[in-house]
């Protein structure tokens, strides 16, 4: 090639990345945001304004919620100030038209259909929690912490993604019963990952176990940024991972479907368990409970799990807290919220199903490093003793929600 025919090339590639990235600057979205988080945003984009607005009941108290309409380059920036005053991940749902934000805003909520809630099963779940292990939860952080970072327009998010579907099939490499997917994404690269363990008498029901996989700085976030996250949410996808491995190892097979999903783009408006939840909605499924592990690894307060009230379902949390009190006695139970959007569970919530997350911590003294570059496993101690205690909560309501 000659050096004209090179510089052609060259100037070619630079100027289809210019109008890529001008066409990305250009392009509009539209949020629903909480009142905190918008008196946040409006901090770090100032011609944002409220278009539509509402107030939401939820835990008891009343939250408002806004529409606004943004550039979609700015979402990480407002993503980046919410993280570091609210402590959210997420924070704010997006949508690709101002139609489904209107709509998500003012949509007319349904009760949720919840199952019987029995604990019946110790003679599984007992030897079950037993053989889990810190160890292996600690190998699942350190070898996702390891990529660049998993953010959700990166090829080291697609790189975790299929990581991760590569391990999830080999545990179930043995199982006719158990198959392994990744969802694609409009609008992004980073798949979504999804196990599902098929009923056996009951396989119309179903229950999710989710995580998020993407990472996020609060500054200067870009594709090649270091975002090893992780607590965030490294620990709620090796929480889950554990789980997992655990209920195969005992050969369990349960009645009802159990769906396992490692989400893509939850830091930026639940974008990946927004339109699974809506897939699930479209088809009919009939998804009985709903369980979200991020962030699980780091005790910041004197309880061990803390049940968030808010954009959750009720008779659902009090089944878990009844879960730890079979299963895991030894661990205190606290109660906390999180505001609008927080996490992927907001998404099944908003499709009327009964959902629950789990926290490490209260929201005043949640993980200070989460969001940085020293969100790492060393600054958890080189540990994941915390963590350990949400696989085996997450594995006993899988088998008794899984077992009606």
């Amino acid at each position: 090639m000659n050096t004209r025919i090179m510089h052609l090339c060259v100037a070619a590639v630079f100027f289809a990345n210019l109008g890529s990235a001008m066409a990305y600057e250009k392009r509009k979205a539209w949020l629903t945001i909480g009142d905190a988080s918008f008196q946040l945003a409006r901090k770090v984009s100032p011609d944002i304004v409220s278009i539509d607005s509402v107030h939401v009941k939820t835990a008891g108290a009343t939250e408002k919620i806004h529409v606004v309409l943004v550039k979609e380059a700015e979402i990480p920036v407002i993503a980046g100030a919410v993280h570091r005053q609210l402590g959210h991940c997420g924070g704010f749902m997006y949508h690709a038209t101002e139609a489904e934000a209107h709509a998500a805003l003012r949509r007319q909520r349904a009760a949720a259909t919840n199952p019987a809630y029995t604990i019946d099963n110790q003679d599984l779940v007992v030897p079950m929690l037993a053989q889990m292990q810190e160890t292996n939860i600690a190998a699942t952080i350190i070898a996702l912490s390891e990529f660049t970072n998993r953010y959700y327009t990166s090829q080291s998010g697609v790189d975790a993604s299929n990581w991760l579907m590569q391990k999830w099939t080999e545990i179930g490499k043995d199982r006719p019963d158990i198959s392994v997917r990744q969802f694609s994404h409009a609008g992004f690269r980073q798949p979504s990952v999804i196990l599902t363990i098929a009923g056996n008498d009951n396989a119309a029901e179903a229950i999710v176990i989710g995580a998020h996989l993407d990472s996020i700085l609060s500054f200067n976030m870009t594709k090649t940024a270091q975002a090893p996250g992780a607590d965030d949410d490294a620990s709620g996808v090796a929480s889950m991972t554990e789980a997992l491995r655990a209920m195969v190892a005992q050969g369990f097979k349960p009645r009802r479907t159990i769906h396992m999903i490692a989400y893509a783009g939850e830091e930026v408006g639940l974008r990946g368990s927004q339109e699974i939840a809506r897939s699930f909605k479209q088809n009919n499924t009939n998804v009985v409970g709903v369980l979200q592990l991020d962030m699980t690894n780091y005790k910041g307060a004197a309880n061990d799990i803390y049940l968030l009230t808010d954009y959750t379902d009720s008779k659902q949390n009090a089944f878990i807290a009844q879960l730890i009190g079979v299963y895991l006695s030894e661990l205190k139970v606290g109660y906390d919220k999180c505001g609008y959007g927080c996490s992927d569970h907001v998404s099944w919530d908003a499709q009327d199903y009964p959902a629950s997350i789990p926290f490490e911590s209260t929201l005043a003294r949640y993980n200070p490093r989460i969001h940085t570059a020293r969100d790492t496993f060393a600054n958890s101690g080189s540990q994941a003793a915390h963590a350990l205690k949400f696989a085996r909560l997450a594995a006993a309501f899988a088998v008794e929600l899984g077992s009606d």
